[in-house]
């Protein structure tokens, strides 16, 4: 259940910060109220998360799956362009977070 817990505060995240750019400096109410629920949703299961797997390896995994779809959302819904330095750095996270996930001791599986 921790990882579904994990994946619930990596979802809800992401929504957060996509909505944060539509908050324009939350002077817009509903990307507002988007936004900061996202993060209270975020943080609760994060902190969940954060009794079994230690909190190096939480942060890891959350963050680096957190960079990687708000560049997609950014590239998507906004139209933000990612040049050849920002895809190699978003690939080196994720593969970061890929190899912690299979090769590292400190992931209980």
């Amino acid at each position: 259940m921790t990882w579904v817990y994990l994946a619930i505060a990596i979802t809800a995240e992401v929504i957060a910060t996509a909505a944060l750019k539509a908050t324009d400096g939350f002077t817009r109410l509903g990307p507002t109220v988007v936004s900061l629920t996202g993060y209270v949703v975020a943080f609760y299961f994060l902190a969940i998360v954060l009794r079994t797997i230690p909190v190096g390896i939480a942060y890891a995994i959350w963050a680096g799956a957190g960079v990687a779809l708000v560049a997609l959302i950014g590239l998507v819904v906004y139209g933000q362009k990612l040049d050849l330095a920002a895809v190699v750095g978003i690939t080196l996270i994720v593969a970061g977070v890929v190899v912690l996930n299979t090769l590292s001791d400190s992931v209980r599986h």
